[in-house]
């Protein structure tokens, strides 16, 4: 396709942004309907709205474009343009920096019947790689290494101790987690990965919830097969404050919560309740 570039676009400011994935959605009719920004081009960039999203595509292909899936969930997406070597500018910056911008990072896929929305991402780190260009001439190629938010937010491991081992120290893990949330892509010259500071958060977290929901406060409604209460860290906040990883804005809850937030249709305002509710739990802690 004739002028194909990297699509990146940046849209409305929600808790939900009414996106579900698998389903195609129409560019003109579903994006710049309602959030407006420049109608051509592979950068649209509404003023007032706090989204990025990018756009991969078969035809990319042509442009020296090879995003592709890693074994380990991560998925490889080649920064903007076409010709010569690509520089952390322009859409490549919104993408590196869009967690310390309090921006939220959507994936679309390009077909034939329109826009497929794949998932939410987070940007982890990106690599260098020497690729051709869209004129056959090999260039260094900036490739953003992307996690799927629900890698972080969804999957929880046996982070707290087994029942009758020794209690957490509640002090460190916090102190942890706060400098983990510190230490985000743009901050430090020496950060960690995204993943592994939501580790830390998340050990925090369900430390701090000592086996309660700190959503309706009923007790976690099983136990793990170590004996470890099942909670599930939610994320009221996720991507401002710089990312997903802020302790201040992330919440144990129990799966009917947590499906609640995410689900119900009073969502949004439990949410809102839960926001209220961090205030007086971390000002215990």
């Amino acid at each position: 396709m004739k002028g194909f570039d990297r699509g990146i676009f940046r849209l409305g400011d929600s808790m939900s942004w009414g996106f579900e994935r698998g389903r195609i959605y129409n560019r003109r009719r579903d994006i710049h309907a309602p959030f407006g920004g420049q109608q051509q081009g592979g950068i649209i960039s509404p003023a007032k709205h706090g989204l990025v999203v990018i756009i991969t595509g078969e035809e990319g292909l042509e442009h020296g474009y090879a995003d592709r899936w890693r074994p380990d969930g991560v998925f490889e997406y080649f920064g903007e343009g076409q010709v010569g070597d690509m520089s952390i500018r322009a859409g490549n910056k919104a993408v590196a920096n869009h967690s310390i911008d309090g921006k939220s990072l959507l994936l679309f896929t390009k077909t034939k019947a329109g826009l497929r929305f794949e998932d939410e991402f987070v940007y982890d780190s990106h690599h260098i790689e020497r690729a051709p260009d869209r004129e056959n001439n090999l260039r260094d190629a900036i490739v953003f290494e992307l996690r799927p938010i629900g890698s972080l937010v969804e999957v929880v491991e046996a982070v707290a101790p087994a029942i009758g081992a020794a209690a957490p120290d509640l002090a460190a893990l916090r102190k942890k987690a706060m400098e983990a949330a510190k230490d985000s892509p743009g901050k430090t010259k020496k950060t960690t990965t995204v993943f592994e500071r939501s580790r830390d958060v998340r050990d925090y977290v369900v430390a701090r919830a000592m086996g309660d929901c700190e959503g309706c406060e009923a007790p976690a409604p099983f136990l793990r097969s170590n004996g470890v209460p099942y909670l599930e860290p939610h994320h009221i906040r996720r991507m401002t404050d710089g990312g997903p990883d802020d302790p201040r804005h992330v919440i144990a809850l129990c799966p009917n919560c947590h499906r609640r937030v995410h689900s119900g249709a009073d969502g949004a305002h439990y949410n809102s309740t839960l926001a209220t509710r961090m205030l007086t739990i971390e000002a215990k802690n």
